[in-house]
């Protein structure tokens, strides 16, 4: 054990050194991560240097640079497995530009990816990037790394993006390299096919699996039972729960969540309520995201009772309760309508936070316009801003959106220049619903000078097709 952490140390002087001259990388196996993990039995080590991470929130780009830079100069450890753990944590909660700073950083200190770190860091640029920017990725790799898993992160991004003749074209190939042979490859095709709408080659899918002997998981019956549910045919969807318990799989509480999800919309509230009582039987107490599935699954069914328990039971399970935990909570507070009970949660989150995110704000400012509270929701933006909550585009649109159904349009373009600049530096652009919002409007109210201040600021956010748009309103006017 001594000379593990004697290697997890020397890792990390190594990459602190690499600061001002980048020698040759000193690799940390996974028993060294094991033997720095913890401290005298104590709490896990990697915990403090997390927690600057998850502070982020939606920082900028360079902040994962800085704080990583900041930990070695104060003399830390870092080790390369926990290098990894931080970055499937990110990804985990869809902080994917961080994700992908991280390991550009750790390559930039000398570190060497695995075959399995190539596929996640295809799969960041992607999300991140784009897809044009993966791609080059890909080629870029040598002719080894050009295996099952990062053919599989190409196939992943291809879908994800719904390029359907990219991604059939490298599943093809994946099959003549003998890739395609998988349940995880098989469950990213099933995917294309559900994001297309076309259900029923899920289902012929799900039976070449089994003439092929690719052995189906529970995500695979997930979305077997999302395609029957598609098809509005709940009894299909009840076979295959029937035929999980006759093959004696498993039943995680995924598969009870998906079921209770599928039931909710089918209106059979009781069905539902009783997959979720089978959900809390087999729940991974250290799960967050089951408690996060439940309450928002409690919220669908109506019941505030079992949403305010299994709240009341998350917190207990945790030490920490996470910004992430209190969004979920919020939202099925506002799908519940119940606005006291909304700005109890949120008053709570806010007196003991440590970074304040403008998303959980978002939520009860949502609620306030939709209740007409137009005063206090301003009152709350400029309390989220004086507290230096990041600006947010979705902020401005939830204030768009309620003046243009208010007929109030000079406040709704108003809020739209406001935005304009925050849209740019981000990389933002208004939803197209949004941008559909205005369109109506304009084409029962004929307002030339509302028209020409729309297309103007679209011209200026290089809105995709702002110039159809402009001749389409100019017909409008012209009718």
């Amino acid at each position: 054990m001594a000379k593990q952490s004697i290697r997890a140390v020397t890792w990390g002087i190594a990459v602190a050194r690499r600061l001002c001259t980048a020698p040759a990388p000193a690799k940390a196996d996974a028993a060294a991560a094991a033997a720095a993990g913890t401290k005298g039995g104590g709490s896990p080590m990697w915990r403090p240097l997390y927690r600057r991470l998850s502070a982020l929130g939606s920082a900028q780009e360079g902040s994962v640079t800085e704080t990583m830079n900041g930990w070695l100069k104060e003399g830390r450890v870092v080790t390369e497995a926990e290098i990894k753990r931080f970055v499937k944590e990110l990804r985990r909660y869809n902080r994917h530009q961080h994700a992908l700073e991280l390991m550009d950083w750790t390559e930039s200190r000398g570190m060497k990816f695995s075959f399995g770190d190539h596929a996640v860091r295809l799969n960041l640029i992607s999300k991140v990037k784009g897809i044009d920017t993966a791609e080059e990725y890909f080629s870029s790799l040598p002719d080894l790394a050009k295996n099952q898993q990062t053919y599989g992160a190409l196939l992943n991004s291809y879908i994800q993006e719904k390029i359907a003749d990219k991604a059939i074209s490298l599943y093809e190939k994946m099959k003549e390299l003998n890739f395609a042979s998988t349940t995880l490859v098989q469950n990213n095709l099933m995917t294309l096919y559900i994001k297309l709408g076309q259900h029923k080659k899920v289902i012929e899918l799900f039976k070449e699996m089994k003439a092929n002997d690719i052995s189906p998981d529970n995500f695979t019956y997930c979305m077997l039972m999302n395609s029957y549910a598609a098809m509005n045919d709940i009894d299909s969807v009840e076979r295959v729960m029937e035929e999980m318990k006759e093959r004696g799989i498993t039943l995680d509480w995924t598969i009870y969540s998906n079921l209770a999800s599928h039931y909710n919309s089918a209106g059979l509230f009781q069905k539902a309520e009783a997959a979720l009582k089978n959900l809390e039987v087999v729940i991974d107490k250290h799960d967050r995201t089951a408690f996060h599935h439940l309450i928002s699954l409690y919220a669908g069914v109506g019941n505030l009772a079992e949403v305010k328990r299994v709240w009341k039971s998350l917190k207990a399970a945790f030490t920490r309760t996470t910004n992430m935990s209190y969004l979920i909570m919020l939202q099925a507070l506002n799908k519940l309508d119940n606005i006291d009970e909304l700005r109890q949660c949120f008053e709570e989150w806010e007196s003991a936070c440590v970074t304040y995110d403008v998303r959980l704000v978002n939520v009860l400012i949502g609620a306030y316009l939709r209740k007409e509270m137009v005063n206090e929701a301003l009152t709350l933006w400029e309390k989220a801003m004086q507290k230096s909550a990041h600006s947010d585009f979705r902020t401005s649109e939830l204030f768009i959106s309620y003046y243009l159904k208010s007929q109030e349009m000079d406040l709704a373009l108003k809020c739209l220049e406001d935005a304009t600049n925050l849209a740019k530096i981000k990389g933002k652009e208004p939803k197209k619903e949004l941008v559909n919002e205005f369109l109506k409007y304009f084409e029962e109210v004929k307002d030339v000078d509302g028209v020409e201040s729309f297309c103007k600021i679209l011209k200026r956010l290089d809105y995709p097709d702002a110039e159809a748009y402009e001749s389409l309103l100019m017909k409008y006017l012209a009718s």
